[in-house]
């Protein structure tokens, strides 16, 4: 599962909002993985703000976790910011994810709060940071077994860095949040994905992204790096 917020930023650093719009193939390295992934994502900025979303789409085979070929998992996520004049640097913001897996759905969520963007001049450096309340639908499950809604919170970092005058890349994000398990039991869960871009041009970039993360699919600390593909239109 990947969770792309880099659109929004990557737009402000390459200065072509019309560009942020892209197709991402990744072929995932990980252990016990070795399944691709599609990510299809767009930024689209106005006066009042922008819209982000990203559809995720892995496709498993029989030696991935059991299944036939075909989608294992499909995750969305859709995001609202708010602005009120031109050079703010504070927005207000709203989201919502939700999803399935061959494990069963993934419970909607939604998340509100604010995000604070701070750059270079020439935009070549950028880094968005955001803080967010939570709110899981039947995200724990009680002691009778009936489930109940989870209120909790989410910090997130987003990073955009260009060198080469742009023909390289490094984007990425970091997530922290808290979550209910079963019967209550609290879990705080870490996902970050760096991700570095050989641009050929303003279409065509090369490269990959290392996932990691601490008591997030699975407990424990997970590292698993993709080789891929974009393609920005």
């Amino acid at each position: 599962m990947k969770r792309i917020l880099f659109s929004l930023i990557a737009a402000m650093a390459f200065g072509t909002v019309a560009k942020a719009q892209n197709l991402q193939v990744h072929y995932d390295l990980g252990k016990e993985r070795k399944m691709i992934t599609t990510t299809l994502e767009m930024f689209k900025p106005d006066k009042y703000g922008s819209t982000f979303f990203f559809v995720d789409f892995d496709y498993s085979n029989e030696d991935n976790r059991g299944t036939e070929n075909g989608i294992s998992l499909g995750y969305m996520e859709i995001a609202r910011s708010f602005k009120w004049k031109e050079t703010q640097k504070f927005e207000p913001r709203v989201e919502f994810n939700s999803g399935g897996a061959w494990f069963g759905p993934i419970n909607n969520a939604w998340l509100v709060g604010g995000q604070y963007t701070f750059n270079t001049a020439d935009f070549s450096k950028i880094l968005t940071l955001q803080a967010n309340l939570k709110h899981i639908k039947d995200g724990t499950i009680n002691d009778d077994f009936s489930q109940e809604n989870l209120v909790g919170f989410q910090l997130t970092a987003v990073w955009a860095l260009q060198f080469m005058e742009g023909k390289l890349s490094c984007l990425g994000f970091a997530d922290f949040w808290r979550e209910d398990t079963f019967f209550g039991d609290k879990k705080y869960r870490f996902l970050t994905e760096p991700q570095l871009w050989y641009n050929f041009n303003s279409n065509f970039s090369f490269g990959g992204e290392i996932e990691m993360s601490n008591n997030f699919v699975e407990d424990g600390f997970q590292v698993n790096p993709t080789l891929a593909a974009k393609w920005t239109f």
